[in-house]
């Protein structure tokens, strides 16, 4: 499947974080330009609206190479994304999808894979991969049994004796339609109200996590503007037997652990710290819907190091 090709419009990036309450200066149409030293010369693009993209045209791959089945006889019901950043996507600029041939390991569990890369402007947007897996490939060993009754916690707040500070979502299908819309996904794909079925994408809640990092920040006076963060790579494992029982009003509970910063934990090739984030979503009686990690730097450190090379 070769560079296939997509253009996001501004009204797309306006959908999109509407739909998941993201308030980043990156992607508002005004604001972008109160951020210090931005290089973007204008809004960009969400990351989980190009994650998105991602999950509906391997949704679409899957079906043309009848890889469902697979999947199915082989309980694959985790579908893991790993995705690394490298430059943005700007309004009205063509983007470039390339999926490579789907890979199969047996060794030593099943595994469908594929890479993935995406381009703009005649440069590498992302790089990574897309995986259907028995188990989750991302913090699978965190266990939620020991945690209180997250229902009597307040909303955006840490949770007795743990680092986990929580956001509180409710699912709402009107919201899933417009995040698909903005993300170039046919949103008629997965609902359609006259035949009773509302099915909900991959990456619609992991994308709530975004706007719970952004509160934490405010919660904590993090300065937007003068101090901009940018997202460096997701590594994302779903459990799509939870996502297929997804409905209209459901609550979810968003839970964020900060990592401490490290010089042993770097951005490539170079001496900048990662701020790097371990994200959960928990629905009812803590069954884990997706498990993430999120690796963010500070925009300033990636233009000196630019400008040192």
């Amino acid at each position: 499947m070769k560079d296939q090709t997509y253009t996001f419009d501004q009204i797309h990036i306006e959908v999109a974080r509407n739909a998941t309450d993201d308030f980043n200066l990156f992607h508002d149409k005004h604001k972008w330009l109160q951020i210090t030293h931005n290089p973007f010369k204008g809004p960009i693009v969400l990351g989980y609206q190009l994650n998105t993209l991602i999950e509906y045209q391997m949704r679409l791959y899957r079906e043309a190479h009848h890889e469902n089945r697979i999947i199915a006889e082989n309980n694959l019901r985790f579908s893991n994304y790993q995705i690394t950043f490298v430059n943005a996507v700007r309004p009205r600029t063509p983007v470039y999808l390339d999926i490579k041939k789907t890979l199969i390991k047996t060794i030593p569990n099943l595994t469908l894979g594929n890479r993935i890369a995406m381009k703009s402007d005649g440069k590498t947007v992302l790089l990574g991969f897309k995986k259907e897996t028995q188990a989750p490939l991302f913090l699978p060993n965190t266990k939620f049994n020991k945690l209180p009754d997250l229902n009597e916690i307040p909303d955006l707040s840490i949770v007795p004796n743990t680092d986990y500070f929580l956001k509180r979502k409710f699912m709402n299908n009107g919201s899933v339609k417009n995040f698909l819309s903005g993300s170039l996904a046919e949103q008629s794909d997965y609902f359609d109200e006259l035949a009773h079925i509302a099915h909900y994408p991959e990456i619609f809640a992991c994308s709530l996590t975004s706007g719970a990092l952004l509160e934490k920040a405010q919660l904590e006076n993090h300065n937007f503007k003068l101090n901009p963060m940018v997202y460096t790579s997701h590594e994302i494992s779903v459990d799509r037997e939870f996502v297929s029982q997804l409905k209209n009003n459901d609550k979810l509970h968003i839970l964020v652990k900060q990592l401490p910063e490290s010089s042993e934990n770097t951005l490539n090739q170079t001496n900048i710290m990662l701020r790097t984030y371990h994200c959960y979503g928990l629905l009812e009686n803590n069954d884990v819907l997706f498990r993430m990690t999120m690796n963010l730097v500070p925009l300033e450190e990636i233009l000196k190091n630019i400008r040192q090379k």
